[in-house]
């Protein structure tokens, strides 16, 4: 089965909110690593040598091919990506092979089989 990988870096606040909307859109799973930081287009400023910059997440989707536009799609939306500056933004990468989601395969087949 072909898949794809999903990588949104999200404000922590909007985590939980980003995994249900995968979710509701065919995500099986999702991995969040917390408080990464990071620079935009503008450098955040500093108080007393203290980084203002908010924290991010970073949230890992293993999605089947056909999904993953549309599991894309739907975070974007919900995380409000391009309303909000800042907010988050995700992509999604191409996996040669994937291993260990024997637990997964027959939902994500019935989820694809259905919109055969």
């Amino acid at each position: 089965m072909k898949m794809k990988m999903i990588m949104a870096l999200v404000k922590d606040e909007i985590t939980q909110t980003v995994i249900d909307a995968a979710r509701e859109a065919g995500a099986t799973g999702a991995t969040v690593i917390t408080s990464a930081q990071g620079e935009g287009l503008k450098p955040e400023k500093t108080f007393f040598g203290l980084d203002l910059a908010a924290q991010r997440d970073i949230v890992l989707f293993l999605v089947a091919e056909p999904k993953a536009r549309e599991i894309l799609e739907t975070i974007a939306e919900a995380g409000r990506f391009d309303e909000d500056p800042g907010a988050g933004i995700a992509c999604q990468i191409g996996l040669e092979d994937v291993v260990g989601l024997t637990t997964q395969i027959p939902t994500l087949i019935n989820e694809i089989e259905d919109e055969l």
